[in-house]
């Protein structure tokens, strides 16, 4: 008898089963008459998608196996290995339909959850298990927790926390690194160390979830100093901590760690993981590196879409436009599909080199030829590629047309190239803008500020400044590091002013002295100040943080030798013109990284070629 004929005589199964048009039907009426309907579990390895899982399942019900908790428990494992919302929803009828669950079917549904676009919908399932009388094992909070990881449900996850002390887990191997990721996933780091702290003999695992929190949260000091600490218990580090070990040399810019760090990798074996690798091209892009980031890769036997992308990336940020062009044409041929960061690489690549047909060309392909979705950092790269080419009314049309709401990002975007373009009007008009959705910004202020000033529009100024005052808004002050002997120095702007002269100002004084013998010319019309003389202001250029970084490399390190310096902000046009001058000087390279991109000055050139 058909299969679907059988069915028409029994109960309906959970959902209504629509004809199958694959051939799986063929291996069920093959499997009926070449062995007794006895065991249809042997299909499931065979069955590739939820619609043959539906058939096992009609098979089941013929054979009066539907009820039988052994195959349920199977279906639901299928479901929540690989879960969509489909697979999810379908696994919890066939849950529903289970009148004595078990702890372990529960654990299996809250796992899938986790993992599914629902992670939420673990949290009312928990709450059953409790109705049910069931004790949580230890699968059970690691799961859950995750959930709330994935849903950002802070309060949740401390309530769970509060069951976890209650039932006397807390000391737990298996739940407290789940725990620490909770935390760190909803953005409270503290709560998370405070949960390590008082582990009693965290594992790797443990060291893992915290050190990767503070990385997450751009805290890289304590990452490093727990990855120390890791090493003096003896504990082998793994691929997983290498991945976040790596991303905070990265956000210090901090080379020389990172260099002894990838010899570690090489020493424990672990490049050979591709994920290694390609945080390895990240740092080394990030630190200022070029020439490693092209020896990883080049030494890499399998590249990856990611290893391709960061590879981008890294040519992008270091003003290589066309190479990060040629690069994907390469992953093109290699055969190795896109993603968004790929075209993200491509999109800032065009920008920062002024290619506006170019960035058109590729932003259109990702949606109609590689069917990628634009997201709010494609936008922004496009609105700065306008931006910088003075098509500024195109790119306020640009932004205005969005098929999504512009962040404040995308305006202040928009804001800065009308700095540079000397828009007043239109940037009195993105700011307005800019405050319908966030007015706590200072860097706004005091870019429209610095605009109107240079125009001599010195009531907007004022307007400004006693807006910010009212508003409570306060101005984020440039901060500049530099690596020398593996410590990592920090300088805010303005240090020195009205401070005691140190051997480091004094430097300054007279490194200064000897730029302008050789041409340098302080561009006091960046200092907005009318109360202020030419003197005054000349001083206030001085002692910006990338000068003060600068200088301290000059004394610090062997003469020839490159300076790194990294700014929070980007760089200003009278430290960039320094910098030239500097760098054809003392026949020094200088790398500096600032919010934007990489400016590598050499023989009095910047890479950028004045375009930034």
């Amino acid at each position: 008898m058909h299969l679907f004929v059988a069915m028409a005589t029994v109960p309906s199964p959970v959902t209504s089963i629509s004809p199958p048009k694959s051939k799986f039907n063929e291996k069920i009426s093959r499997f009926e008459t070449l062995n007794p309907p006895q065991n249809p579990l042997s299909l499931l390895p065979k069955c590739t998608s939820l619609k043959e899982l539906k058939q096992i399942q009609a098979f089941t019900i013929k054979t009066h196996l539907q009820n039988d908790l052994n195959f349920l428990t199977k279906f639901i494992n299928f479901c929540t290995k690989n879960p969509t919302f489909t697979s999810m929803e379908y696994a919890h009828k066939l849950f529903d339909n289970i009148s004595q669950p078990d702890v372990v079917l529960f654990n299996t549904m809250a796992r899938g959850y986790s993992r599914s676009n629902t992670p939420i919908q673990a949290i009312p399932l928990f709450s059953q298990l409790l109705s049910f009388g069931f004790l949580p094992d230890d699968y059970t909070f690691p799961s859950v927790l995750k959930a709330c990881s994935s849903a950002k449900a802070l309060e949740e996850g401390k309530q769970i926390h509060c069951l976890v002390i209650k039932l006397g887990l807390n000391h737990n191997i298996y739940i407290c690194p789940s725990l620490i990721s909770m935390y760190t996933e909803c953005n409270d780091v503290d709560s998370a160390r405070r949960v390590f702290d008082k582990m009693l003999d965290p594992c790797v695992i443990s060291y893992n979830a915290i050190i990767t929190g503070y990385a997450k949260c751009s805290r890289p000091n304590e990452a490093l100093s727990l990855f120390r600490e890791l090493q003096v218990k003896s504990l082998k580090p793994t691929d997983v901590t290498m991945l976040s070990v790596l991303s905070c040399c990265a956000l210090l810019g901090a080379l020389d760690l990172g260099k002894w760090m990838h010899e570690y990798v090489k020493k424990n074996g672990l490049d050979k993981y591709i994920k290694v690798s390609t945080a390895l091209i990240d740092m080394y892009a990030k630190c200022g590196s070029l020439e490693d980031t092209i020896c990883v890769f080049e030494n890499m036997s399998i590249r990856d879409t990611p290893a391709w992308s960061a590879m981008i990336v890294a040519y992008a940020t270091h003003g290589k436009g066309y190479k990060a062009i040629e690069t994907f044409e390469e992953m093109r041929k290699a055969g190795v599909q896109p993603d968004e960061i790929t075209f993200l690489g491509l999109l800032y690549a065009c920008s920062h080199n002024g290619l506006v047909d170019e960035g058109w060309r590729f932003f259109s392909s990702m949606s109609d030829k590689y069917s990628i979705i634009p997201g709010i950092k494609h936008y922004g790269c496009m609105v700065d590629l306008l931006g910088r080419t003075g098509n500024l009314d195109e790119a306020y049309k640009f932004i205005d047309e969005l098929p999504i709401k512009p962040t404040p990002i995308l305006w202040r975007t928009l804001l800065a190239a009308c700095s540079s373009h000397g828009d007043v009007e239109l940037g009195k008009r993105v700011i307005e803008r800019i405050f319908e959705l966030d007015e706590s910004h200072g860097g706004d202020y005091v870019i429209l500020s610095n605009l109107c000033a240079r125009a001599g529009r010195w009531e907007d100024v004022d307007f400004l400044r006693k807006l910010m005052n009212d508003r409570g808004v306060v101005k984020v002050p440039g901060c500049s590091s530099i690596e020398v002997d593996n410590v990592v120095h920090e300088f805010f702007s303005g240090d020195g002013v009205n401070t005691v002269s140190t051997s480091l100002h004094k430097a300054l004084d007279e490194l200064m002295k000897e730029l302008k013998m050789v041409g340098y010319v302080p561009d006091t019309s960046l200092v907005f100040h009318a109360e202020m003389g030419e003197a005054e202001k000349e001083i206030s250029l001085r002692y910006h943080s990338e000068k003060l970084a600068i200088a301290y490399g000059l004394l610090n390190t062997p003469p020839g030798s490159t300076i790194r310096v990294v700014k929070n902000l980007r760089v200003c046009r009278d430290c960039h013109s320094a910098a030239k001058h500097i760098s054809q000087i003392f026949d020094r390279q200088i790398i500096l990284r600032d919010v934007q991109r990489f400016h590598h000055f050499r023989n009095g050139e910047c890479s950028c070629g004045d375009f930034w």
